[in-house]
């Protein structure tokens, strides 16, 4: 079945961060958490150094309505980059009890930059960057 996942990328943090993604959103990683350790270096390569070891390759994390973060340490000495956020995950949990709990765990350590509040529009909506730069808007809207 075909889906869309949103992947984060991070500076050395992708395992604090998906812990604490576990704990907000109350599920479990699919498949093992894969570390660049768990697979050798490429030809011509130097061995990875005990810390890009222990960093993780790939971890995936369902969150709401069949949606799954994924993400991984996204290490200089491989050309890889962190260019900055400008992605925003919208969350439209089933119940404004949802949203508010989800809002509060995730705001630990971070930003609010919206306190969820009733909309013009008619929506519970509010906003925040967690504590790991990752922007989140909540909507819920009473059916």
């Amino acid at each position: 079945m075909a889906r869309v996942s949103t992947y984060f990328h991070f500076a050395g943090k992708a395992e604090d961060a998906f812990h604490f993604y576990r704990s907000v959103f109350q599920t479990e990683f699919v498949g093992p958490i894969v570390r660049f350790g768990d697979f050798p270096t490429g030809p011509g390569q130097s061995p990875w150094s005990p810390e890009q070891a222990r960093q993780i390759m790939n971890i995936s994390l369902p969150i709401l309505g069949g949606h799954v973060i994924m993400g991984n340490d996204a290490p200089a000495s491989m050309g890889q980059r962190i260019q900055g956020n400008n992605v925003t995950l919208n969350l439209e949990p089933d119940s404004r009890a949802e949203t508010d709990r989800l809002f509060a765990a995730l705001k630990e350590g971070g930003k609010v930059e919206c306190e969820p509040t009733e909309m013009p529009w008619g929506a519970y909506w509010g906003s925040l960057i967690d504590r790991f730069g990752n922007e989140w808007m909540f909507s819920w809207t009473a059916k």
